[in-house]
């Protein structure tokens, strides 16, 4: 039989890791499914020179430090070496190379089937998949025609591959500025975007902006409502693009068999185009709980399903904030989400021991009656005895009257058992 946990985190990225602490301080039976084979989450899979876009002192994870200079801007291998540490710092139960295929609710417990033909059961479930397993693809009109390389920014690594190339790369959001300015080393670049980039200076007076976003407590709200993060510059992106390396264009019309067709009907023949355009929420395996909207999206508010109880989520973009899907972010959302579960938890506990008196008390009863009713037989059985005996001046089965009368002694002292009345007379 397989054990029951109180919660099941799916994902053991940055969001799962979070979740993990919290939980562990919570002193709640938890395990950790994770996908890949390490709880480094989708890190190692984004492009070689990505740097963050907060410094190391705005990066950490709850209870262990981003090491090195506070000031200094992590790249990407550094930020998989610390969320390696992170989950052996604090021995969190991790289970890798176990994706999880669907999730069911049976009753009060959800049950866990894995693509490894594993299950699992827990009273809780927190959904910590992160987004990177599902890349943002609009549908510009003329796509299937065109011959050249389509690619989305999660399968961009480095620019050699594109040496000399035509590139146009969809986006005007900090991957797309950071990827863009890197292949313009070695290739002709445009950015297209329906809006035009808005810049936030990296730096204000001698501070990271996250600085001053942390203490206005912006970094804690939807400041950007539904637009798209600004780019953060120090001043080299926005002086790359004024030179032209990337250059940057409103968006095309439409493609054609060699490339594009821009807003003034001009044609160019391209290469490659990357859409840098986001992503959308990573959940398939919560499709039979009528957990997410027609458009795939969690029904949740402030990380809570607002249609499955005992459903969580963790590191959903925009979950509670515009860093609800960050490093520095994920913590705080983790540490509410595992504040709420604590209290399902308990709220289920109780309710399990309620359930539990009840069915103990409706037994007890069941045997009472059981046992009463086994007792009038025996008194019925004394009477015809006696009875008889009366009748016929004969003795009426000594033995028989004798042990009825210590058996139904038994029955009143309550030892007697369901059904023994009946195998006694039987032997009548």
């Amino acid at each position: 039989m397989n054990r029951v946990y109180d919660v099941i985190v799916v994902g053991a990225g940055q969001s799962g890791l979070a979740t993990g602490y919290y939980l562990r301080q919570a002193g709640l039976s938890f395990l950790i499914l994770e996908a890949g084979d390490e709880a480094v989450g989708s890190w190692p899979y984004f492009y070689d020179s990505l740097s963050l876009n907060s410094t190391a002192r705005y990066s950490s994870l709850p209870g262990l430090p981003f090491p090195g200079d506070p000031d200094h801007y992590p790249v990407r291998d550094e930020a998989v070496a610390y969320l390696r540490r992170y989950a052996t710092h604090f021995d969190l139960p991790i289970v890798t190379n176990t994706p999880v295929d669907r999730i069911e609710r049976k009753g009060q417990l959800f049950h866990l089937a894995t693509a490894n033909n594993r299950h699992y059961v827990a009273r809780a479930v927190v959904a910590a998949t992160g987004f990177f397993g599902r890349p943002h693809m609009p549908e510009i009109p003329g796509q299937s025609r065109y011959r050249g390389q389509v690619l989305h920014a999660a399968d961009y690594r480095r620019p050699e591959p594109f040496q000399g190339q035509r590139i146009i790369i969809v986006g005007g959001a900090n991957g797309a500025v950071q990827i863009g300015t890197e292949l313009a080393q070695v290739a002709r670049v445009t950015l297209a975007a329906r809006h035009p980039i808005r810049y936030l200076p990296q730096r204000v007076l001698g501070r990271d902006i996250h600085f001053w976003l942390t203490l206005s407590g912006l970094d804690r709200t939807q400041w950007l409502n539904e637009k798209s993060p600004p780019v953060y510059d120090t001043g080299a992106y926005r002086a790359a693009i004024a030179t032209g390396r990337p250059e940057q264009k409103p968006m095309f019309s439409h493609f054609t068999e060699q490339g594009v067709v821009w807003g003034d009907g001009r044609h160019e023949a391209v290469d490659t185009v990357i859409f840098a355009t986001g992503y959308q929420p990573n959940l398939p395996y919560l499709t039979g709980l009528g957990a997410l909207d027609s458009r795939g999206r969690a029904l949740q508010r402030k990380g809570a399903s607002t249609s499955v109880p005992g459903l969580y989520y963790v590191g959903l973009m925009r979950q509670r904030s515009v860093a609800s899907a960050t490093l520095r972010g994920v913590g705080s959302d983790a540490k509410m989400v595992v504040n709420s579960l604590r209290h399902y938890c308990h709220t289920q506990q109780v309710a399990r021991l309620r359930r539990a008196r009840e069915m103990s008390l409706a037994r007890q009863v069941r045997i009472w009656n059981a046992r009463g009713n086994e007792l009038v037989g025996l008194i019925n059985l004394i009477t015809l005895a006696l009875q008889q005996q009366l009748a016929t001046g004969k003795p009426a089965a000594p033995k028989l009257l004798g042990e009825a009368l210590g058996r139904s002694l038994l029955v009143g002292a309550g030892f007697l058992g369901v059904g023994h009345a009946a195998a006694l007379y039987s032997r009548s």
